[in-house]
């Protein structure tokens, strides 16, 4: 998946520096760049967008428009287990609200947190295009993903508070009811 990186002087950007490399010539590649950065630090951290500026040459505030204005790119860590909540219209009507609500109340977090212990980030997402599993949610692990159907608030409460045991963590949230 990726290495989790601190917003820090002491960052190690080889591998960006080999990215940037490959496309710092190539008119209109700064999304590119930015896509390739998350998927190698998890994150776009500001030492991530100074060095991409100090590579290409762009200015630093115009990475940082463009980062901020794709919804795709982020500019803080995720947890290890990125939970996607899908808010489409088969999974609202569904009571996928019910569901978020289940979440950020065990986790103690609310969309687009990441829990005390960075082990869950919580996104709700347009649609996951699993209409007839509403409600659904994707967890993208460190492993790929997994997607849930047919949740309740009990099912919910199961799959967190098994994926919060695989990683020893014997309370994440509460005991799951």
């Amino acid at each position: 998946m990726h290495a989790p990186i601190t917003d820090s002087v002491e960052a190690d950007f080889s591998e960006l520096s080999a990215v940037i490399a490959s496309y710092r010539d190539i008119r209109g590649s700064l999304i590119t760049i930015l896509q390739k950065t998350q998927e190698l630090y998890g994150w776009i951290s500001q030492d991530a967008i100074d060095f991409i500026a100090s590579g290409t040459g762009i200015a630093p505030a115009k990475i940082y428009g463009v980062a901020t204005f794709y919804t795709q790119f982020r500019l803080k860590p995720i947890g290890k287990y990125l939970i996607m909540l899908c808010k489409g219209t088969a999974c609202h009507v569904n009571s996928s609200d019910e569901i978020r609500a289940t979440i950020s109340s065990y986790l103690g977090i609310q969309d687009g947190g990441t829990s005390p212990d960075g082990l869950f980030t919580l996104n709700t997402v347009s649609c996951l295009g699993c209409c007839s599993l509403a409600p659904v949610m994707m967890i993208q692990t460190p492993e790929g993903e997994e997607t849930y159907g047919s949740l309740t608030r009990e099912s919910v409460l199961r799959i967190l508070y098994d994926i919060a045991q695989k990683e020893h963590i014997s309370d994440v949230g509460g005991a799951a009811q």
